[in-house]
């Protein structure tokens, strides 16, 4: 009998998509996929290391499954993804509980990795990322009701406090021809939602096609599947083309919604971070896409504490995000990586300050997003319905307003009792806010 093999995942969704690939290979290669770790004989763990809060995470994990090794039957523990990556043979000689390592560009290599780990060997695999092709066959593991999809690997935005070019190479585009064919794929599994995912959307096709084709790809997809819901992520603001705005505007099947990563308004802030665009250029999209696209929901995100970043810097970003009052908001303590230009810049700023300073402008989010939640009571929404929650006795679902793990949800009842299935798109009149959540009840 074959040997049962257990999957964590963590950190992005770009990351998922990797362990929904290796998934297939495992599953191809005939083991048994175990959601239970205390059965497994070989667990995979799939790790981030972007930041230094996500490497605690990927280690305390290891040191978890670690224990079944001692006190159950697991066998091995091969860990994947970005932590390897970023410190390749460390893993192995530092953390003697794992027995494989794979790079980020070893996504095909996972049935090879198991079968060293069953006999009792040391297993470590690097392959040189930009040969590799990125993609492949998938075991969609986000339910029936949206898959992300992956247009790009890499990066060549060289923030100054990003280890993710360090990690995951430089940025390459995936075909055209190979984006259609999942999409197609993904329709015809019955995905009602497909969420457009990679380290730099707005820079899609430039290494291959010489310039941004966004907005063509997406009218392909559109075009292509049956798909009714295209959603967009990590959108760069000094790639905002027109093209884009207008492919936004006028497609019906791409969500009002656009994930515009700003991290910062100071034009000081913007250039020690090494951030394409400045503070007019941040605006200027912002404003396009308000004006251009009525009801738009843009998401975005900070980074507070970045070295230098004085009082007034600060007080200038509090005063950004209650003005720009961006539907969708979070924001992230600046964390010092290795490796990166902005970690041995001068002015490093006080672990407890940047904690302040989080608190702070998160607490003036809430404001703006409680706002912005109370003018939704009354409206109705088309919402996407996703579960059952046994809790709350309510359904659960999302609006376009909201995209998947990262925005709120909607918890609707139905007055008549229908029952509805996940995959269904279903009239829901808010009756209430809560924080980043609503509630309502269902027009039949």
């Amino acid at each position: 009998m074959k040997a049962k093999i257990g999957f964590i995942s963590l950190g992005c969704p770009k990351n998922l998509v990797d362990t929904e690939v290796m998934l297939h290979h495992v599953m191809e290669a005939g083991y048994e996929i175990t959601p239970d770790e205390t059965e497994a004989d070989v667990v995979i763990i799939n790790t981030c290391a972007f930041i230094e809060s996500a490497k605690k995470e990927a280690i305390e994990n290891i040191l978890d499954v670690a224990w079944l090794k001692e006190n159950r039957d697991l066998k091995g523990i091969v860990v994947t993804g970005c932590l390897p990556e970023r410190y390749r043979e460390e893993i192995l000689s530092e953390m003697p509980e794992v027995d494989a390592v794979i790079g980020c560009g070893g996504i095909h290599e996972i049935v090879s990795a198991i079968e060293k780990v069953l006999g009792g060997e040391k297993y470590s695999c690097f392959p040189e990322q930009e040969k590799i092709d990125f993609s492949g066959d998938r075991i969609v593991t986000t339910g029936d009701t949206f898959a992300y999809l992956k247009i790009s690997e890499g990066c060549r935005n060289r923030c100054t406090y990003c280890a993710i070019p360090s990690i995951r190479g430089k940025f390459r585009s995936r075909t055209e021809e190979s984006i259609l064919a999942e999409a197609r794929d993904l329709d015809e599994m019955g995905i009602k939602e497909l969420v457009i995912v990679a380290q730099d959307t707005t820079c899609w096709g430039i290494d291959i096609y010489g310039e941004y084709r966004l907005p063509a790809l997406l009218r392909k997809i559109s075009e292509e599947t049956s798909v009714p819901r295209i959603r967009i992520l990590y959108c760069y603001p000094d790639k905002i083309t027109d093209e884009l705005v207008a492919e936004i505007r006028d497609n019906d099947k791409i969500v009002k919604y656009i994930d515009l990563p700003v991290q910062h308004i100071s034009d000081s802030m913007l250039k020690a971070m090494n951030r394409h665009g400045d503070s007019e250029c941040i605006k200027d999209a912002i404003a396009r896409l308000r004006r251009e696209v009525p009801g738009i929901i843009i998401r975005s995100t900070a980074i507070v504490g970045f070295p230098g970043e004085t009082k007034e810097d600060f007080e200038e970003l509090c005063q950004f995000i209650l003005d720009a009052k961006f539907e969708r908001f979070g924001a992230f303590p600046y964390s010092r990586e290795e490796g990166t230009a902005a970690y041995d810049m001068e002015d490093q700023i006080d672990e407890q300050e940047k904690q302040d300073r989080y608190d702070i402008l998160m607490r003036h989010q809430l404001s703006v997003c409680e706002e912005f939640n109370e003018k939704m009571v009354g409206r109705t929404f088309s919402v996407l319905c996703e579960d059952f929650d046994p809790v709350s006795e309510a359904y659960v679902g999302r609006t376009y307003m909201d995209a998947p793990d990262i925005d709120g949800k909607v918890f609707f009842m139905s007055p008549r009792g229908t029952k509805f299935s996940p995959g269904q798109i279903v009239d829901v009149k808010i009756t209430e806010a809560m924080d980043y959540d609503l509630v309502g009840e269902t027009v039949i």
